[in-house]
């Protein structure tokens, strides 16, 4: 895809079919319209403008070669309320994971200053009537959930506000393109980029 236009990406860590399945169902239960169009996931880069697609592309695909698999465990709720009416999942296991691979995705032709500190975790309401965020909080209290993360995705926004898979991108996985290239090196460079 050859892009020179500005576009939205996002990068996301999606989950095992199952559980994304069971946390959709509750999602449209508390009547939140967004259940059906936006998969469980956990937002590594929230709506980014980028201008040159390319260098994203070989950003993201440079930070998941060097990134490790890794355990996530979801359990209880909590909320960004009175800020945002958000009612999500907290990812407790792999939350420092998460939060490592947001910053190193958040570099070179990604980086930004965001309006607020980054907090993984799993949206379960979003905008819908306050008692049934309230119900959100308390019915899923006790829920918890644990996966292997392999793999995240590169999305984009299009122009039909929709969100498109655009690569879906293995951990750890090497390419031809960078045959004796260390994780090490790859990150002094990338850290370096934009700074």
């Amino acid at each position: 895809m050859d892009r020179s236009d500005e576009i939205s990406v996002g990068v996301i860590l999606g989950f095992p079919a199952e559980i994304a399945e069971e946390l959709q169902r509750w999602r449209a239960s508390f009547g939140d319209p967004l259940a059906e169009v936006v998969p469980a996931h956990i937002t590594l880069v929230t709506t980014t403008p980028t201008s040159d697609w390319e260098a994203t592309r070989q950003h993201v695909r440079e930070v998941a070669r060097c990134q490790s698999p890794f355990m996530v465990t979801i359990a209880g709720t909590g909320t960004f309320r009175p800020v945002s009416p958000v009612v999500f999942i907290n990812v407790e296991a792999g939350f420092q994971d998460c939060v490592d691979l947001h910053n190193k995705l958040q570099r070179g032709p990604l980086e930004r200053d965001l309006p607020f500190a980054y907090h993984p975790h799993v949206t379960i309401a979003h905008d819908v009537a306050p008692e049934s965020l309230d119900e959100a909080e308390t019915v899923l209290k006790n829920y918890k959930a644990t996966f292997p993360v392999v793999s995240m995705g590169l999305y984009e926004h299009d122009a039909d506000g929709i969100w498109q898979l655009r690569e879906e991108l293995d951990f750890g996985t090497e390419t031809d393109n960078h045959a004796g290239t260390s994780c090490t090196d790859a990150a002094a460079d990338t850290t370096n980029e934009g700074r």
